[in-house]
């Protein structure tokens, strides 16, 4: 189990990971669209995650979502660490009615995020959307890992963001996976 959490002067941030473990955790950051996503990505990448976040989201939410990616990214940093060897890919393609949303994932040590993401309404409940790109981000940053996300297609912007949060919960499950045998590199390390 990782425990992080993270203190500035706009948010305040505890977080636990276990992607080992498939016990259902809470999600509580005040933005109720973004507990739904992360809940939908821990739920079907079946990894438990709990997150308590609050931030200064009567100025603006950017600060609370990304904050919130950077200690994620941390978290599976540290996830990284305890592991002698894992499988380094992930994969998922995840559809949701009409919505269809890819992610891949290596775990590398460098940080890329390519994001491919229009959406037909720019936001879902109260949520802005062009926030989640800040969100990948900051885990990217935080994590070392190289994500391509990119929502396929969709006419429902919620459909479509959703899918991608699934997908990303599988990939993430799947890349580190534990495994057998030397570092998932030709190099010998990542």
């Amino acid at each position: 189990m990782i425990q992080l959490s993270r203190d500035t002067k706009e948010t305040s941030i505890k977080l636990e990971l276990d992607l080992g473990s498939n016990l259902q955790g809470t999600i509580q950051t005040s933005l109720p669209f973004f507990d739904h996503l992360l809940t939908a990505m821990c739920f079907h990448g079946e990894f438990f995650l709990k997150i308590e976040a609050k931030g200064d989201i009567e100025v603006d939410p950017h600060h609370l979502v990304e904050d919130v990616g950077l200690v994620f990214g941390s978290a599976l940093a540290e996830y990284q660490k305890k592991l002698a060897s894992f499988q380094r890919f992930g994969f998922a393609l995840i559809p949701m009615d009409e919505a269809l949303s890819e992610v891949v994932v290596d775990v590398c040590g460098r940080p890329t995020l390519v994001f491919n993401g229009t959406f037909p309404q720019p936001r879902a409940g109260q949520f802005d959307l062009f926030l989640i790109r800040e969100f990948l981000l900051g885990l990217v940053n935080k994590s070392q890992i190289a994500l391509h996300a990119s929502c396929r297609y969709g006419e429902n912007a919620h459909h479509m963001v959703e899918s991608l949060f699934k997908a990303l919960g599988r990939a993430l499950k799947q890349a580190y996976q534990e495994k057998k045998g030397q570092a998932p590199s030709t190099k010998g390390i990542i």
